[in-house]
């Protein structure tokens, strides 16, 4: 086994040296550093690790993380793409990544609110990107701060092509999972094979071209018994076909029936141009979802927007006149595959 050496950055809280990074020459794709809480790995923290990584990187550099909790935000910068997170323990619990930050919450400063982008608990800018078998998490109550005017609390937020979630649970309330792009001219794809994505309003949103695929979608009980949040909150850019693909999900819940909508469409600043695309296809669908489950956002019309349905089941799947259905030459062009493969012809699909 040959070894390699990285720099740790300055981030080491003061500990300038080198760490070793072992690279086995079939075992393991490249270099790898480890994280362990309790300081038995290379390093002991997320963003250490990250700092490790060197900018330009230009093949994977895994972050190997021990079971434990990480708590503190993790920014993954433009110019460190294709970094692994894989988290070592026997399931997606053994490893939580998480912070407590709102939109409103005070920044230390005092320069100001961190604001929904800021809140992120983890946000990944650079390419490429992929995680196994983790925790992403925001743990900000929202019960003990009734004097915060914004309660959006951003787990992960996603801002860069060819991102890639493989059994990964994503924690949190409101804006649970940000799923972005650079800017509105840019298109940026987002894979989740089998993840757990929990939340109450609004919690899967952006204008990323995303397929959750496989995955469990739970809404959380608000308390109400009429409005119990939305599950997505898509800005697609009308100039791009694809926005969210829910495929072979599970869409469950424990709040009342009828009381949780699939879907508003989000226009940011007002913006015209951002019009939602939203299919949910051959996946099973609970009873908290009622029978008119897109709704409007604010003065946005949800029939405007570009929601359809295909092939689900389930005590809240139901074919009406308010729930848009493709037929089955349409549903054809709307599969996994042709919302990701792009002009690059990416298939992370498996």
């Amino acid at each position: 086994m040959r070894r390699r050496s990285v720099l740790l950055a300055g981030a080491l809280g003061g500990l300038a040296g080198v760490a070793s990074v072992a690279r086995g020459a079939s075992a393991w794709p490249g270099p790898y550093i480890t994280v362990a809480a309790d300081g038995s790995g290379d390093v002991s923290t997320i963003q250490a690790a990250v700092d490790a990584v060197p900018a330009g990187n230009t093949g994977p550099f895994t972050v190997k993380i021990r079971p434990g909790t990480y708590h503190g935000q993790v920014v993954i910068p433009a110019d460190k793409p294709f970094i692994v997170f894989r988290g070592q323990g026997p399931d997606p619990t053994a490893v939580v990544i998480s912070d407590d930050r709102a939109n409103g919450t005070p920044k230390p400063d005092g320069s100001g609110t961190w604001g929904t982008s800021g809140s992120a608990s983890v946000t990944i800018s650079g390419h490429d990107f992929s995680a196994r078998n983790l925790t992403f998490a925001n743990t900000f109550d929202e019960d003990a701060h009734p004097e915060f005017t914004g309660h959006q609390a951003v787990a992960v937020l996603t801002r860069a092509d060819r991102i890639v979630f493989d059994n990964c649970r994503f924690l949190g309330n409101q804006d649970t999972l940000y799923l972005n792009s650079p800017d509105a001219a840019t298109n940026s794809r987002v894979y989740l094979r089998k993840c757990y994505v929990e939340g109450d309003v609004d919690f899967v949103f952006g204008r990323a071209t995303a397929v959750l695929d496989r995955c469990t979608v739970h809404s959380l009980d608000r308390g109400s018994a009429t409005n119990n949040g939305y599950v997505t909150a898509a800005s697609t850019s009308l100039s791009n076909p694809h926005g969210f693909l829910l495929a072979e999900c599970r869409l469950t819940s424990d709040a009342p029936a009828g009381s949780v909508s699939l879907g508003r469409p989000w226009h940011p600043s007002n913006d015209p141009a951002a019009v939602a695309q939203v299919t949910i296809r051959d996946s099973v669908i609970g009873a908290h979802v009622g029978a008119a489950p897109w709704t409007d956002f604010g003065t946005w019309p949800w029939r405007d927007a570009r929601y359809a349905e295909y092939h689900n089941r389930g005590p809240g799947a139901a074919v009406t006149a308010d729930r848009p259905q493709l037929s089955a030459a349409e549903a054809a062009a709307y599969t996994p595959a042709a919302y990701l493969s792009g002009p690059d012809g990416w298939d992370p699909v498996r």
